[in-house]
């Protein structure tokens, strides 16, 4: 099922991400779509505060990855910008996938168009720019959670 939303503001980018993660389980996996500055991760701040996490998440662009463990569902942040061939992206990806089953984590992947592919069961958020403010957000759900809300 396909839902769309548009956001008017941070205030309400936070609210959806925080209203998606109470849909989220362990080792769900959120893949984020979007040009740069759209609010992915401050999509990614929303549904860490509904996960109750404590640290500040910052964008792992350049550290790939972000373990966030204080919250009820630990989180993975996983960003695949820097990378530009699919052997380093799935490599990343799977090393991430692992931790995050083991940890009984929730994994989101920032520009996950390299391993998309490779990925079977996954929540798809695509945001794009409205004509003119705001954000309209698609968010594709795998097991038709957002039926009910």
């Amino acid at each position: 099922m396909n839902k769309f939303v548009f956001v008017e503001n941070l205030e309400e980018t936070l609210n959806l991400g925080k209203k998606l993660s109470r849909k989220l389980n362990p080792q769900s996996i959120v893949l984020l779509q979007g040009p740069i500055g759209a609010g992915k991760t401050s999509f990614v701040q929303g549904i860490a505060k509904g996960l109750s996490i404590s640290e500040d998440i910052t964008s792992p662009t350049f550290a790939l990855s972000h373990h966030y463990n204080s919250g009820r569902i630990p989180l993975i942040h996983l960003d695949l910008y820097r990378l530009k061939n699919i052997t380093s992206a799935k490599e990343v990806f799977f090393s991430e996938e692992e931790e995050a089953i083991q940890k009984k984590a929730i994994l989101v992947i920032e520009w996950p168009e390299l391993i998309e592919p490779v990925i079977d069961n996954f929540w798809k958020i695509e945001i794009s720019y409205a004509k003119n403010f705001g954000r309209n957000y698609e968010i594709r759900d795998p097991k038709n959670l957002l039926a009910s809300s």
